[in-house]
């Protein structure tokens, strides 16, 4: 095989900026759409018997609460894409807010697909 004929795949940073951003938006919006597309019924299930109780709070609600916290985290990240780091709309702690996010995101989506089988299982009703 020539070297010729190789095809590389381009990475995602030779994007122009404004396409860069435009990708990181979508993925933002993927991510705050999935949750609720995959575990409606267990959002819903959760929220039928909603009271204002301490135990009822964290066990139903956190891990929703952890993704929402992820997607806000995020949105620092996306919105410097592009931008000069010694801007001042830039953010000090960059990598520090997507470090966050992710973490918090993966660890809400853990916890809600636990909530989702908890609250989907026959001795549950």
């Amino acid at each position: 095989m020539a070297a010729e004929s190789v095809r590389t795949r381009g990475s995602r940073d030779d994007l122009p900026p404004r396409s860069r951003k435009l990708v990181a938006i979508g993925g933002l919006v993927a991510a705050a759409a999935w949750p609720p597309l995959v575990w409606h019924r267990a959002m819903t299930m959760v929220a039928a018997d909603f009271r204002l109780d301490f135990n009822y709070l964290l066990t139903g609600w956190l891990a929703y609460g952890l993704i929402a916290i992820g997607l806000l985290m995020s949105i620092p990240v996306v919105y410097s894409i592009g931008r000069d780091p010694e801007s001042r709309f830039y953010p000090r702690s960059r990598n520090a807010y997507a470090g966050w996010a992710a973490s918090t995101y993966v660890l809400g989506i853990a916890l809600a697909s636990q909530i989702a089988e908890i609250a989907t299982s026959p001795s549950v009703h």
